[in-house]
């Protein structure tokens, strides 16, 4: 019953606009997470999440990496624009910029923080696991590859960077080239994943997650928590396994 309460959700969501907002209005203000360079000397890094723009954000967040080098006195952020391919462009857009702006007036949520030396060891594995990803000028909305599967792809990637993104970042079941198998996201398990549309996950730090039509259903049994689609986490804060 409930998987077809949010199947039907799903679908209405895609089939009808829910708010009307000018994106070129909406604020990209800074939220003040992010510590300022002539604060912070330390190399930082640092994966932000935010519900999208206009309607989708009752389905899905859109995902970036933030990273600032030591002595650094800018960071270098890097997402993935779907706008920017649909012009030609590439998929893969990086840039000098503020890393915790809204996303188009939703506040970001921070899902990892490194500092000191394992942010400067994770640094060139984030430069490689970026240039090693395999869409770089191409984007889908659904079920992907989009934002959520560029993030994913990096974190898959980068040992330091032992986190998940939500449930409600759709496209990050996509794995790699599209391949059936893979180590979950975390590290600490395996996933099972048809183009990102249907799929299971197994692991310490996602305990166990259903993927149906890209929408996840899951139970976070370490840190006990509900993961649901469009909602997201209900329960305890997510948080590495092995610690830093």
């Amino acid at each position: 019953m409930a998987t077809k309460f949010y199947f039907f959700a799903f679908i209405f969501f895609l089939l009808t606009g829910c708010s009307h907002g000018d994106w070129r209005t909406a604020s990209r203000d800074s939220v003040g997470i992010a510590p300022k360079p002539s604060e912070e000397q330390s190399a930082v890094v640092q994966v932000y999440a935010a519900r999208t723009f206009n309607w989708h954000k009752y389905l899905a967040v859109h995902s970036w990496i933030a990273f600032k080098e030591k002595g650094a006195d800018t960071y270098q952020v890097y997402h993935v624009l779907g706008w920017s391919a649909r012009r030609g462009g590439p998929a893969v857009v990086g840039s000098e910029d503020l890393p915790d702006r809204q996303w188009y007036g939703n506040d970001p949520d921070l899902i990892t923080d490194l500092r000191g030396e394992i942010a400067e060891r994770a640094i060139p594995k984030i430069k490689a696991a970026i240039a090693s990803y395999p869409y770089q000028r191409f984007y889908r909305l659904y079920p992907g590859p989009n934002s959520n599967t560029f993030i994913s792809h990096v974190i898959r990637n980068v040992d330091e960077l032992q986190v998940e993104l939500p449930p409600t970042a759709v496209g990050k079941d996509w794995i790699n080239d599209g391949d059936f198998v893979g180590f979950s996201e975390s590290g600490t398990g395996v996933q099972l994943s048809l183009y990102g549309m249907f799929g299971l996950t197994l692991g310490l730090g996602e305990g166990i997650e259903v993927n149906l039509l890209g929408l996840n259903f899951g139970v976070d049994i370490l840190r006990p928590a509900l993961k649901m689609p469009l909602i997201g986490r209900i329960g305890f804060s997510d948080a590495p396994v092995f610690g830093d």
